[in-house]
């Protein structure tokens, strides 16, 4: 399989009053066709900057990509004009936002929000254009599509309306699926349905997937890869097997045993990460991530700890004490 999407040296920038925020921070990873890829972190760590930085939709003035590359089927898509880009959007790469009701227009009916973008990108009459629209309502798993073309976002549960943003998002045939935080909104039965019928869509009609959450649980079902961020920076990169057995980073691990789980016997509590995640406009001189972990040395405090191999299967840490890690998870 080939890589549909290199993201190399990426650097996206916000300034502040406060200050430069670094929001994403010299990153780079890829995605191969057909693969689901896991982005994963805590608030404010990078990943939906990432993602719209994928997208060229970082909000400037104040918000600018200042350094990198981003290969999409071998183009820049740093490099396209903003006319070019449009094209991308929706066509090639689509994007299934955060909260749905937000991503919606409440004053256009679901079926001219679903037409609207095949008859962009894919030329089609308003008639082809409306069974397309019908066909991809049924597709995930709504219920009686011809009547409910007609109406409205507020007319939706919030687990309907995460299924519309995703018949949006393929409606175009594209290549790559960028799913910000899909299921955040929702609640727990839903969100499983949500992603079963995500991942379901992706490998049936061939597309690559960008999943980006918090929860580590969510991804463990889903992704292949899995890179997790820390402070605007890939700490660990790996299989979702590689991640789940052996983590090689103090964050990864922490994430991991704050998670609730059903093959270990009950615990009294879980282990939260202690501390606060750092000023982005403030990072200490060395490791981000040292002044909450408990595996720290002097070292830490100085030095940042570039992202290395630590195992097979292209398994990368960016952590000093990688090795000691090796066999403490699940203790």
């Amino acid at each position: 399989m080939g890589s549909l999407l290199e993201v190399r040296s990426l650097v996206t920038q916000f300034v502040t009053r406060g200050g430069v925020v670094r929001a994403v921070d010299d990153v780079s990873w890829d995605v191969a066709e057909g693969e689901t890829v896991a982005l994963v972190g805590e608030s404010g760590c990078g990943k939906s900057v990432s993602a719209l930085s994928i997208m060229r939709l970082v909000a400037g003035p104040a918000g600018r990509i200042v350094g990198g590359e981003i290969l999409f089927k071998g183009r820049d898509l740093l490099g396209l004009s903003e006319e070019e880009m449009r094209h991308v959007r929706g066509r090639e790469i689509a994007m299934i936002f955060q909260e749905p009701m937000t991503s919606l227009n409440p004053v256009l009916s679901i079926g001219r929000q679903l037409t609207e973008g095949l008859e962009t990108h894919l030329g089609m009459g308003r008639e082809p254009a409306r069974r397309r629209a019908v066909e991809l309502l049924g597709l995930v798993g709504i219920p009686d599509p011809e009547r409910r073309l007609a109406q409205y976002p507020h007319q939706f549960s919030g687990g309907m309306r995460q299924r519309m943003m995703i018949a949006m998002a393929l409606a175009c045939d594209p290549a790559l699926i960028l799913a910000d935080e899909p299921t955040t909104a929702l609640d727990v039965t839903i969100q499983a349905q949500i992603l079963e019928l995500m991942k379901d869509l992706s490998r049936r009609l061939g597309a690559a997937m960008l999943i980006i959450t918090h929860n580590l649980g969510v991804v463990a079902r889903y992704a292949d890869r899995v890179n997790v961020m820390y402070a605007g920076k890939i700490v660990e990169r790996g299989t979702a097997r590689e991640i789940y057995a052996t983590p090689r980073h103090p964050y990864t691990l922490g994430l991991l045993r704050s998670v609730p789980r059903l093959d270990e016997p009950e615990r009294a509590r879980l282990a939260p990460i202690d501390g606060q995640p750092p000023d982005l406009t403030r990072l200490p001189p060395g490791c981000a991530f040292a002044p909450r972990c408990a595996f720290r040395v002097e070292r830490c405090a100085a030095e940042v700890p570039p992202l290395v191999p630590v195992a097979g299967d292209g398994h990368v840490s960016a952590c000093w004490e990688a090795a000691r890690l090796a066999g403490v998870a699940g203790r």
